[in-house]
């Protein structure tokens, strides 16, 4: 491991000063090594996995010896040698054939890892199509019932966001989205219902927006590679405490409450609105003559006239009224 570093210079403490916690989180550089043997198919694979995460990645052309879930102590050496927080290893064994290895640090130390064989690949360079820039972040589509109800498909499909996530953005631009990564999870192979016996298909597109005669253009997806079906192998998850400790949001971000609002299953802001004791004599109405208060009284007084009259005629009675 490496020892405290103190800073005898301000360059070296600018530089370590970018290495201490923050609240809004720098995006996180991923490290891709070659194991202790490999063959084209995974080196191919490496630098393609590669191409889609720069300009925040680190590339290691040579071979090292590293077996992450054997000994991890390689990998917390590189994560606080080069300040990256995942990885992704690639060797080739006659027991494991075409293996990646996924994992993620926390704390300067190994998290979780998921380590998966590459069944079938396909390079950008087979795909003779248009490609997306460099640094554009990806959309991602997920297909399958298996990324909400397996727990090893829930850490991949994890794993790959916080592999491709980037820079924190408020708005995006419509233009901006040049290439859609869908992963698809099948159903497992065997009988035994095993999700993990399954493959997971990744596949990588381009986005052509054409004209629709519309205001919204029409969008097309065109395969730019690279192109990888994934198996299962080796899994380690990290324990319960320590995962909701990564996963902690600062206080600072939290949004706050607000009193009396709340959102709905549709996602509209609802309130609560608190008035005091309405007096409707002073509601100003429509200006109209019947509804002048002087008017108003006038007619108050005339229906008790009307009133009176009608009681002195029932006092009379038919005998005098026939007289009269």
């Amino acid at each position: 491991m490496l020892k405290t570093i103190k800073p005898k210079t301000a360059r070296s403490a600018r530089a370590l000063r970018k290495r201490e916690p923050k609240i809004q989180e720098n995006p996180k550089t991923a490290i891709f090594l070659r194991g202790h043997k490999t063959n084209n198919i995974i080196n191919t694979a490496l630098s393609d996995l590669c191409a889609l995460k720069k300009p925040d990645a680190i590339t290691f052309s040579k071979k090292n010896e590293i077996l992450p879930f054997e000994d991890d102590t390689s990998l917390e050496f590189f994560s606080q040698k080069n300040d990256a927080s995942l990885f992704v290893i690639g060797n080739h064994t006659k027991k494991r054939p075409q293996n990646l290895i996924f994992a993620r640090m926390f704390d300067g130390q190994v998290l979780d890892m998921i380590e998966v064989g590459v069944v079938n690949a396909k390079s950008i360079a087979d795909f003779k199509t248009p490609k997306c820039a460099v640094g554009m972040k990806p959309c991602f589509l997920f297909n399958g019932d298996l990324f909400e109800t397996s727990e090893i498909h829930k850490k991949f499909k994890n794993m790959l966001l916080d592999l491709f996530r980037g820079q924190t953005v408020k708005s995006i631009n419509l233009s901006g989205i040049e290439h859609v990564i869908s992963v698809t999870a099948s159903p497992p192979q065997k009988d035994d219902g095993d999700p993990s016996t399954g493959i997971v298909y990744f596949r990588t597109y381009t986005v052509q927006m054409k004209k629709s005669g519309q205001r919204i253009p029409r969008v097309e997806l065109e395969e730019m590679g690279p192109s990888f079906d994934f198996q299962f192998r080796r899994t380690k998850f990290a324990k319960e405490d320590v995962y909701m400790a990564a996963t902690r949001v600062p206080k600072e971000l939290k949004p706050k409450k607000i009193k009396n609002i709340d959102v709905n299953e549709i996602g509209d802001r609802v309130g609560r609105i608190h008035l005091g004791k309405q007096d409707l004599s002073q509601l100003q109405t429509r200006k109209m003559k019947g509804l002048k208060k002087r008017a108003i009284e006038e007619i108050d007084a005339m229906d008790i006239e009307e009133i009176n009259k009608e009681d002195d005629e029932e006092e009379i009675s038919p005998n005098k009224r026939q007289k009269v």
